[in-house]
């Protein structure tokens, strides 16, 4: 009366063809990637703004960005120093901000992490770019 299913279910599960990443390995990814995000707006508002003060921070988050990369330096932004006036001035407001905003996400992910060292680059961007806005 019924014939026998001679075929694979659709709804059989496949097995993954990727490996798959620990939650350590995520966070790290995660970390990473809010790190090298926040490298790319210091470098930008180091070619705004030049200063050291930023020179030491970009450097201290590609170090750190290295680090989570096993060593593989990241992709760092060069751009040419824009000329001065009042949309300079909002652009580098607005850097600030995202700078902020982008240290809060390091901080939430290393502290998730239990990266002291990320925590507390993240907690000192968050204190110089809350200043400078």
């Amino acid at each position: 009366m019924y014939e026998p299913i001679r075929t694979k279910s659709v709804h059989t599960a496949v097995a993954p063809t990727l490996p798959r990443r620990s939650r350590d390995e995520e966070l790290d990814l995660q970390l990473a990637g809010h790190l090298a995000a926040l490298l790319t707006v210091t470098d930008e508002l180091r070619a705004l703004e030049p200063c050291p003060e930023l020179d030491r921070a970009a450097e201290q988050l590609a170090e750190a960005v290295a680090g989570l990369h096993h060593g593989h330096p990241p992709l760092r932004l060069s751009t040419a120093p824009a000329g001065r006036g009042h949309a300079v001035a909002a652009r580098v407001a607005a850097l600030h901000r995202r700078a902020r905003a982008l240290a809060g996400r390091a901080l939430v992910v290393a502290e998730s992490r239990q990266n002291a060292e990320a925590a507390a680059l993240a907690e000192r961007h968050i204190a110089v770019h809350t200043a400078a806005a």
